[in-house]
């Protein structure tokens, strides 16, 4: 594989690359119909990145996963990953390669947690020390107990257990690309949010290449290093990081698509870390007049959740050892809408040709 096409991860992790993933000109068309499932697809995924398939229902979501490893048979184009054409590999080898995470998990019932994240290694062969120094490492990466949990059954485990031992099992192998169908779509709204964060914490650490298909644009925006933006047929609308669409959708169809709000979703990709607070009564301090404090990596949404709940008063925003880092107000906000409209769009938003690197995705 080229090295100009993995993203590595320091550090001694077992978690060694992932991979860029590039579609040319893809269509898919099935036999008896008069259009085309997918028409003229092209995008690309830079090495260690998640990109979120999002659109209404007939886009092409889920076809343009399945194309991607080969369930289906392509009609035209081709797909890369790592720079090599997937056409040219063995369906079954390439899709040992690839991990897998669905809305329904899909944990064997009658296998144990340890016999389900070692499934694909097995099938690839490897030595059975390395197979359960594989899974431990795993079930400690996903905060579960090695001790406790390999032995037990998926029927033993929480729902939001199942799902991260399921994400543990797409993670067995190393794969350089990661294929996730509405993972977190089944759950309920507070462990959703909560599997969530974790998956982003967790890639944070792995550094995947993620194809992420979700119909809810909130998780999108917030899952995303990128977002395509489908329209029936599979039709690239839009194709960008999460910031860009939302200051700057292509088109009616995707402002509409993203929703009227967008200026409040936009305030959920920026951390008061990133802003230029007010200092206190014009100079630092440890205290501010007993306003509400709030910690430095709060979103501005929240913040400004927050600030109305306390009928606008300033919030005194602190770090993590309780400092106060300054003072956040309403006019930080009005600044911070004013100059995400005024900033130009990069280029040509459709983003029918290769991707540049992004600059701000979703916030860390």
């Amino acid at each position: 594989m080229n090295t100009a096409d993995t993203a590595h991860n320091e550090g001694p992790s077992a978690f060694a690359q992932a991979a860029e993933l590039e579609l040319r000109h893809v269509s898919k068309r099935y036999a008896g119909q008069r259009e085309p499932a997918i028409g003229d697809l092209s995008f690309t995924v830079p090495a260690g990145e998640v990109c979120v398939l999002v659109g209404p229902s007939g886009s092409g979501k889920t076809t343009t996963m399945r194309l991607i490893n080969r369930m289906i048979p392509i009609s035209g184009g081709d797909i890369l990953l790592g720079g090599r054409s997937v056409l040219t590999r063995d369906p079954k080898e390439l899709r040992r390669e690839i991990g897998y995470v669905i809305q329904q998990i899909g944990l064997f019932p009658h296998q144990t947690v340890d016999e389900n994240i070692a499934t694909v290694p097995r099938l690839l062969g490897w030595p059975k020390e390395r197979v359960s120094a594989r899974v431990h490492e795993l079930l400690e990466l996903i905060d579960l107990d090695p001790e406790e949990m390999r032995d037990r059954y998926p029927a033993q485990l929480s729902g939001g257990q199942r799902q991260r031992v399921g994400v543990a099992r797409a993670l067995a192998a190393d794969p350089p690309l990661m294929l996730m169908d509405e993972p977190f779509g089944a759950i309920d709204p507070i462990n959703r949010t909560r599997l969530q964060d974790e998956f982003l914490g967790l890639q944070e650490k792995v550094k995947k290449t993620v194809v992420f298909v979700t119909h809810d644009i909130d998780e999108a925006i917030k899952m995303g290093d990128r977002i395509a933006i489908l329209r029936e047929g599979g039709v690239l609308a839009q194709y960008d990081t999460p910031r860009e669409i939302l200051t700057h959708p292509a088109d009616d169809f995707v402002a509409q698509f993203v929703g009227a709000d967008r200026g409040l979703k936009r305030l959920a990709l920026t951390r008061l870390s990133e802003l230029k607070l007010i200092e206190p009564n014009g100079r630092r301090a440890d205290a501010s007049d007993g306003a509400q404090r709030v910690p430095v990596q709060t979103s501005v949404r929240d913040a400004l959740s927050i600030m109305l709940s306390a009928n606008g008063d300033p919030l005194t925003v602190v770090d993590d050892d309780g400092r106060v880092e300054g003072l956040f107000t309403l006019g930080l906000v009005e600044q911070l809408l004013a100059d995400d409209a005024a900033a130009p769009p990069p280029g040509d938003g459709s983003a029918q040709a290769e991707a540049q690197p992004a600059s701000q995705g979703r916030p860390v």
